[in-house]
């Protein structure tokens, strides 16, 4: 065994992933106060070709040193703007058609484990802050509320972290028969 060089990878360049075919997902990150955790999960959108990121409230927005130093050149591949106001956003998201998926712990979330991402829409899903999750104003905008069952002593993942997981097991169904 031994480790593949990257040039055995057959990744795209950038311009060849900017005109790939990406899953019809699109990614909000709402009021994020770390860069690298910006960074990291436009890196981790860029690996599983996801169609966008909206950038929305305090949320950092390239270019970024911090950002840099966690996307590694993915902030040049992935598609992304940036919102102010999320509520807007996802009104606007709502009135095209998309399935809004947030990820938090509510009375009525599902388990990530569980729940048959719908293949028929578009989909975003919506990462909250850092410490106070989705905002209240959020919830009544969410299709459904999707969260990651621990079995710790902690309450939550760090947003990249779950981000990751989210995005791995959306691709996953995604791009399984």
């Amino acid at each position: 065994m031994r480790k593949l060089k990257l040039t055995e990878l057959n990744r795209l360049d950038t311009d060849g992933y900017k005109t790939a075919e990406k899953l019809p997902i699109t990614i909000i990150l709402d009021n994020i106060r770390s860069a690298h955790n910006v960074g990291s999960i436009f890196r981790t959108t860029d690996g599983f070709a996801f169609q966008k990121i909206i950038l929305c409230g305090i949320t950092a927005t390239p270019p970024h040193k911090e950002i840099n130093k966690t996307a590694i050149g993915a902030t040049a591949s992935v598609d992304w703007s940036y919102e102010k106001d999320i509520i807007s956003t996802l009104v606007t998201l709502r009135s095209k058609g998309t399935t809004i998926l947030g990820i938090e712990q509510t009375t009525s979330s599902v388990s990530l484990m569980e729940y048959a991402i719908p293949k028929e829409r578009p989909l975003a899903i919506v990462f909250g802050n850092e410490v106070n999750g989705l905002s209240d104003s959020v919830l009544p905008l969410l299709d459904i509320a999707i969260e990651i069952p621990q079995f710790g002593t902690k309450h939550s993942f760090n947003v990249a972290v779950c981000a990751g997981m989210t995005m791995w097991e959306i691709s996953r169904q995604l791009r399984t028969d």
